[in-house]
Order: structure tokens, then C-alpha cells, then sequence
């Protein structure tokens, strides 16, 4: 369903099969599979600070407190409307007291986030490099897919900033840009994986979720991935585990 906001027309959807709850404008940007898989992908522990960089209306927190019980999860977006709508969304699912989410962006964080003070940063960056791609023309949408003023190198050197020791930081982007944020991490982070999000068998990887720990200097590995869809169309076994059920990614 959807109402009239004040700023733009809201809908109220769920995730996961209807455990979480999710207010987002019907217009521009509206979250998909991959802020769920990202959730899923991250290996929390209850008590555990958790920051989602660029969080927009805060789906893949949502997901990842509906998956880890009493997670702390911070939120960060630059779009004040889209904060509001986040923290809207904290209130809807009951995470009052877990979840936060506040303006800023990667150049220009809120002041009180501490450096090295989360356990797992997750970011769901723009894909699109500047001028690689025509813009959406709904601002909302261009914002969220083409890369401004903070490329894909600042956003790997704020969240390794914002991670304290051994702590993890997760990415999930477009495969063919993968070597970018390897390129990012090395020297900065190990015991990198690279988990390809296959669309089906026989066909390339178009998403990949790359996670390392920051200051441990395990190799990298590639993992099986996941297989999105069967031949029909339909999600496979694994990922409705994962998209309707809460499951995890093992990364």
C-alpha cells in the first residue's frame, strides 16, 4: 500500500517474508535484493556495533537486527528526507534503543561516530562511476546509483576508518568492479572473500559481496557464491532462504 507523506508519496512494504517492515517513497530509489543479501552476509554477534554506510531508509539494518538479536546497529545517509523515513522505519520494527540512523555521508560524517568503534561496516555503494552513465531522472535514483562527489576509494578508506581492530567490512557492488575495491583493501585489510551473487547457472556474476578484516593479513578466496534463480525464474532453494527466511550467508 502506499500513503501520502508530507515530502513524497510513501509505500509501507516488508522484507523477509513480512518481518520486517518498510516505509520508502514510491518514487526514485527503492530497495531490492541486495541490501537483504548484504545483511545477510554479515557475520555479527549480539552486543556487536554494526555501521551501514549510505543506508538510505535502513533496509539492510533492518534485516541484519531481524536476523542477530540485540546487534546495534548506526546508520548513516546524506538525504534528510530518507533519514527521517529510516528512523520511521526504527520506530515501525520496534528497534528503538538498537538502531540510529543520522545525516552524513563519507566526507562528511557525523561528528559524534567514533573511528574504530564498530565491530562491521556494511556499504551498498553507488555502482555507477561519474560519467559513466546517464542519470536517472529522478534525483532520489541518480543519487543512489551514480557515484558524487565520494568515489568508491573514499568510501573503502571510511569504512576502514570506522572499523576498529580485526573488524570487518563488507561490500556489496558490481562484479565488474571488483578490482577497484580490491585495489582499495590491499595493504589495508586481509583475509578478503569474494562472494559472486550468480543471476543462474551458466551465467556471469553481474553482483558481488566482498568482505575483508581490517589489519589481518590472511589471503584472499573466492567462495562458491550463491545461485539467485532456477531456470523458471524462480529464486532458488538457498536464496528464498536468505530473501524470505532470515537465513545467513557464509561467507
Amino acid at each position: 500500500m502506499s500513503v501520502a507523506g508530507s515530502d513524497a508519496e510513501i509505500s509501507e512494504d516488508t522484507l523477509l517474508g513480512g518481518r520486517v517492515k518498510l516505509r520508502q517513497p514510491v518514487h526514485g530509489y527503492r530497495a531490492a535484493i541486495d541490501p537483504v543479501l548484504l545483511a545477510a552476509s554479515i557475520p555479527a554477534k549480539a552486543g556487536e556495533p554494526v555501521l551501514d554506510i549510505g543506508c538510505g531508509v535502513g533496509a539492510a539494518s533492518l534485516c541484519l537486527a531481524a536476523r542477530v538479536d540485540a546487534c546495534r546497529l548506526t546508520g548513516i545517509e546524506p538525504d534528510r528526507g530518507l533519514v527521517r523515513i529510516a528512523n520511521d522505519n526504527v520506530v515501525l520494527n520496534a528497534l528503538g534503543g538498537r538502531m540510529i540512523v543520522m545525516v552524513g555521508d563519507v566526507l562528511r560524517p557525523p561528528q559524534r561516530l567514533e573511528p574504530g568503534s564498530f565491530a562491521h561496516v556494511m556499504a551498498n555503494p553507488p555502482y555507477q562511476r561519474a560519467g559513466t552513465a546517464t542519470p536517472s531522472p529522478h534525483a532520489g535514483k541518480a543519487k543512489a546509483n551514480i557515484e558524487r562527489e565520494a568515489d568508491l576509494a573514499a568510501w573503502v578508506r571510511f569504512a576502514l576508518i570506522m572499523a576498529g581492530p580485526k573488524g570487518t567490512v563488507t561490500f556489496i557492488h558490481r562484479a565488474d568492479r571488483c578490482e577497484q575495491l580490491l585495489t582499495q583493501l590491499a595493504g589495508r585489510a586481509g583475509e578478503i572473500v569474494l562472494f559472486p551473487l550468480w543471476p543462474g547457472a551458466g551465467k556471469d556474476a553481474s553482483r558481488i559481496i566482498v568482505r575483508a578484516r581490517k589489519g589481518v593479513a590472511s589471503p584472499t578466496r573466492v567462495a562458491s557464491g550463491l545461485y539467485l534463480h532456477e531456470a523458471d525464474g524462480r529464486y532458488t532453494e538457498a536464496a528464498d532462504a536468505v530473501l524470505r527466511h532470515g537465513a545467513s550467508l557464509h561467507l
